[in-house]
């Protein structure tokens, strides 16, 4: 079992930036690999980024050049570092955990989340 906590959102004006966190426990922490999703109102969850357990990165098209993700698995935690941030990056932020590979955005591929950050982008 593995419990994931957001933290970081918040209110900011374009163009200016925002961490996330998400720090899970349990000692398995290593053998997942971490994704951020993010969730609009009236929208479907869509994938954000991911991080694999041998820290290669993968990110969706809108968000790449402007996030990073990260993970520190000493402190069982990984990060969305978001630059450059824009109106329409609002929306609630979640990490999630899966093991395996294949159907990046298949939210039914992720076995853990959390319960999410919300992060505003004024204009």
């Amino acid at each position: 079992q593995v419990q994931l906590v957001e933290s970081g959102g918040g209110l900011v004006p374009a163009g200016g930036s925002l961490r996330l966190s998400c720090a899970a426990s349990g000692r398995t922490f290593s053998s997942y690999s971490m994704a951020w999703f993010r969730q609009a109102p009236g929208k479907e969850r869509e994938f954000v980024a991911i991080v694999w357990t041998g820290g290669s990165t993968y990110y969706a098209d809108s968000v790449r050049g402007r996030f990073t993700i990260s993970r520190d698995n000493a402190k069982n935690t990984v990060y969305l570092q978001m630059n450059g941030l824009k109106p329409e990056d609002t929306a609630g932020y979640y990490c999630a955990a899966r093991r395996g590979s294949g159907g990046l955005d298949n939210i039914e591929r992720y076995d853990y989340w959390g319960q999410g950050t919300q992060v505003t982008v004024s204009s």
